[in-house]
């Protein structure tokens, strides 16, 4: 009997694009810029964890699904304080001469307290706390779909978090594959900050987890069999967004629809608070803006596109 396998399909269908990765080349905390490390070359100093190859992390119980590929501490922390904005500039090819490959999958960002300073902290164990989330800007289009020409993600530290030093992870999940299980490319980076201030939030013990540990192969939003029959009813996987983060005014997360709301819902209607979360483009610094609260949002609509797979 010949069977079908359409992850198989798109392998062969469009080689190019499934064999382009990337990584985070550089990053921006208010205002200033931090160069990253090319992946497997020479180590400089950075606030980036350096990580071995642009090759995804592929499966839910990998080890690197921590920090990155083999990713190693990096030498030097950035300073920033609560409401922080930090752009996060993905980049595509070994040297990161190329635009970010893909388009399809959410993008999340975790953050973990660092027991002393970050670049020497093994996070092997740490207990990470979900930030902010985004999903579908409309029903065909991932707002992931911003970074491919070249705008960065754009994610606000939470305005009441403690003081302290932490790991930011951010994390793109790469779902054009993800119709098979085990198919899903992981992309997770982590950023050493040092915040100030004076602010009292903490996720709970229930809104933490490891990685590996947080996702398994198998759950909504890793496992999409769904992913190319539009429209697409997308749950993010993992926890919700820490309660004192929809709290304050931090970064804020979307829906699956692709409307914000406080955590992995698909709920179109926005939910109180009043995060923000954008993606940007170097030109123009306004850019994608969108907010959760009681207001409704506003973002500048981008083109619909055809999926790169």
């Amino acid at each position: 009997m010949i069977t079908f396998n359409i992850a198989s399909f798109l392998f062969f269908l469009f080689p190019v694009s499934v064999l382009a990765h990337g990584f985070v080349g550089s990053v921006t905390i208010d205002g200033t810029t931090y160069q990253g490390n090319i992946p497997g070359g020479t180590t400089n100093p950075s606030v980036i964890r350096q990580v071995s190859t642009i090759d995804p992390v592929k499966g839910a119980t990998n080890p690197s699904l921590n920090c990155g590929m083999n990713a190693t501490e990096a030498s030097d922390v950035a300073n920033a304080n609560p409401s922080s904005q930090i752009l996060i500039y993905w980049v595509g090819g070994s040297t990161g001469d190329s635009n970010w490959p893909h388009n399809v999958g959410p993008i999340i960002h975790y953050m973990t307290k660092c027991s002393g300073s970050c670049s020497s902290y093994d996070s092997t164990n740490a207990e990470w706390f979900k930030i902010s989330e985004l999903g579908l800007e409309t029903s065909d289009t991932w707002y992931q779909a911003n970074l491919d020409v070249k705008e960065p993600a754009n994610v606000t530290i939470p305005s009441n978090i403690q003081p302290g030093d932490y790991l930011l992870r951010s994390e793109i999940i790469s779902l054009q594959l993800a119709v098979s299980v085990g198919g899903a490319e992981f992309y997770p980076a982590c950023i050493q900050l040092s915040i100030g201030g004076s602010g009292t939030g903490a996720p709970q013990s229930s809104e933490v987890c490891r990685f590996p540990g947080c996702y398994t192969d198998t759950e909504a939003g890793i496992y999409t069999p769904n992913i190319y029959n539009p429209p697409i009813n997308y749950t993010f996987p993992g926890p919700p967004v820490a309660a004192f983060v929809n709290a304050s005014s931090g970064s804020g997360s979307s829906s699956g629809s692709g409307t914000p709301s406080a955590a992995a819902t698909t709920s179109p209607t926005p939910s109180a608070g009043s995060q923000t979360c954008k993606l940007v483009s170097r030109s123009n610094p306004t850019g994608i803006v969108v907010k959760r609260g009681t207001n409704l949002r506003t973002h500048k609509r981008r083109p619909a596109r055809r999926w790169r797979y």
